[in-house]
């Protein structure tokens, strides 16, 4: 009986199979590449003719105190109620219910203040609002 060694194959890598993986993950990453493009907003920004003037509303402006105090044109409202403050911007709008209401808060005022002259405003009949703000030191424009 003659015993001989069997020959093992040597292992091989095959190759292929690799291959193909790396392909389809290259095709995958080309694809999503080029949709990139298509995702993008197009904006068409407007332009402004500076020699033509704006007819501004008449504007009133509420300023509150840090301990909650109203005046509405540097004039001091006597309560502090919604009534109180609604009686004083339909005086100082005059009858204009297209003014525009510009709130001028402490930082440090209650916000029941600032929610009070807003349903005052909306009892009025106005409805342009906005909030007056500052830069912060330090900031440029």
């Amino acid at each position: 009986m003659r015993f001989h060694p069997r020959r093992t194959e040597e292992p091989e890598i095959n190759l292929i199979p690799f291959i193909d993986v790396l392909l389809v993950i290259l095709i995958f990453l080309m694809l999503s590449t080029t949709y990139s493009k298509f995702t993008e907003m197009q904006l068409r920004l407007p332009t402004a003719d500076a020699n033509a003037p704006r007819d501004y509303p008449k504007e009133v402006i509420v300023a509150i105190s840090v301990d909650g105090r109203y005046s509405i044109n540097r004039s001091p409202v006597a309560g502090r109620g919604v009534e109180a403050v609604q009686a004083a911007l339909d005086a100082a709008a005059a009858g204009r219910k297209d003014s525009m209401v510009i709130i001028s808060a402490d930082a440090a005022s209650p916000h029941q203040a600032t929610i009070t002259v807003l349903e005052a405003a909306r009892r009025g009949g106005f409805s342009q609002i906005t909030f007056a703000a500052q830069r912060p030191a330090g900031a440029r424009p």
